[in-house]
């Protein structure tokens, strides 16, 4: 376990069912789905269905200071969910900084404030690229690749790059408020989020820091985004008349992918002395985080080797950091994709920790709620377990058909003791993270 004890204090997913954490979990224990079918894409897309945060629940602008609104016009839409995250976990944790009211003294000072947010690739829009990339046809009417490289790449917009960096989520965050502590980002997918929140545990433990900003967030909604889902495999084929809520199964043996969404979240995580000097009421605290790194024999669509043992070891080594035997661990928050491959790799990796037990520990999913988010699918799946953990509530599950040994099929919002919980979550190129929240007096 950490020498200095680490806690959560503040929760802000951003999802399709708004922002922050109770339009979440509203969503979550009235057993609703936020996914719908797609204004965005057309075929020959697989699936008309995707989860996408509704245009006037969430604004940019609204949650940055009017001196930085400028800067927005510089955001994707990966950057304005890492800010709009980041803005409602220090709301939830009670802080202050410069983007909540320059006028008062921070919360926390700057210089012991970090920040480490998870990141996915960002694809371009495809209007903006191609804008440029149409001035590039030779007489024919072919794309001329010399052309492009010569003179067409410079009818990008002045700005273009500084949109598409995956390091531009923390970069804004960062800026906002005035986070001058240890920074970085981790674009490892679906991984990437709980990465980045043992980088600040570890930021924190060390005393380089009394708090962090962490999380993740991405948005796939993008055409080449989507496609390079679908060329992988790892997209539900789906029609018009189909049950959104029924698409992405999670642990059925009959599922055939996910759906894609866009959305994830920043939590606040605090050393415990820090909060306890303010008065802080931690959602829980981590004690546990551990890393490992999956065989992906499939070098097209980077699935892991649904045998691959690594996944377990991940989950094996956070809960011995813990302090914990798997006896102890009340639920478990997996990835939960719906993906063939992926949820088989979770069952076993869970079998072979869990042994008899597995079967008994309750699984609590987010996919079929808000989709698959990629680089934020992680910090959903965090931001939901720090809730569980406080409310000491299960809730409702999604799903269809058969989910093998596995508790995970549907059931309904319900009260549960919950001392420790385990998120688990592994991702497309075989990166592996578990992470183990505790109620504070377990």
């Amino acid at each position: 376990m950490p020498e200095r004890r680490v806690v959560i204090t503040g929760i802000g997913p951003i999802t399709a069912f708004g922002v922050g954490i109770d339009p979440l979990w509203e969503g979550l224990c009235a057993g609703h789905t936020a996914i719908t079918r797609s204004d965005r894409f057309v075929p020959p897309f697989l699936s008309p269905f995707v989860a996408e945060l509704p245009a006037e629940t969430f604004r940019v602008r609204d949650v940055v200071p009017k001196s930085y609104r400028k800067n927005t016009k510089v955001m994707c839409r990966d950057v304005e969910l890492a800010v709009g995250a980041a803005a409602a976990a220090i709301a939830d944790a009670g802080l202050v900084t410069k983007g909540i009211d320059a006028s008062v003294e921070p919360t926390i000072a700057p210089d012991r404030f970090g920040c480490h947010i998870g990141a996915g690739l960002i694809s371009a829009d495809v209007d903006e690229l191609t804008a440029a990339l149409v001035t590039s046809r030779n007489g024919s009417g072919t794309f001329d690749l010399a052309h492009w490289g010569q003179q067409g790449m410079q009818n990008l917009t002045p700005l273009w790059l500084l949109k598409y960096l995956p390091n531009m989520l923390a970069c804004h965050v960062t800026i906002v408020h005035d986070c001058q502590g240890p920074s970085n980002t981790i674009t490892c997918c679906e991984a990437s989020s709980a990465l980045s929140l043992g980088e600040s545990v570890r930021v924190i433990d060390r005393g380089a820091a009394d708090a962090c900003l962490t999380g993740g967030a991405e948005c796939k909604l993008n055409a080449m985004a989507y496609m390079r889902q679908q060329l992988a495999g790892r997209i539900a084929p789906a029609h018009d008349d189909d049950d959104p809520a029924a698409v992405a199964r999670p642990f059925d043996v009959s599922a055939a992918g996910t759906v894609l969404g866009e959305g994830g979240g920043i939590l606040v995580l605090e050393a415990l002395d820090t909060a306890t000097a303010r008065d802080a009421t931690p959602y829980a605290e981590v004690t546990g985080f551990a890393t490992t790194q999956s065989f992906c024999p499939d070098t097209v669509g980077l699935a892991i080797d649904p045998d691959d043992e690594s996944l377990g070891d991940a989950l094996s080594l956070a809960i011995e950091q813990a302090g914990l035997t798997p006896d102890a661990i009340d639920a478990v928050v997996p990835f939960g994709s719906g993906i063939p491959g992926v949820d088989r790799a979770e069952a076993v990796a869970l079998g072979r920790v869990f042994g008899e037990r597995t079967a008994a520990i309750p699984i609590v999913t987010t996919v079929p709620n808000v989709g698959n988010c990629g680089a934020g699918n992680g910090a959903v799946g965090l931001s939901v377990a720090a809730r569980c953990v406080r409310d000491q509530t299960l809730p409702a599950r999604l799903a269809s058909g058969d989910a093998g040994t596995l508790d995970a099929g549907t059931a309904e919002t319900r009260p549960a003791s919950l001392a420790h919980v385990l998120v688990m979550t592994n991702s497309q190129g075989g990166q592996n993270a578990a992470v183990v929240l505790s109620r504070l007096d377990a």
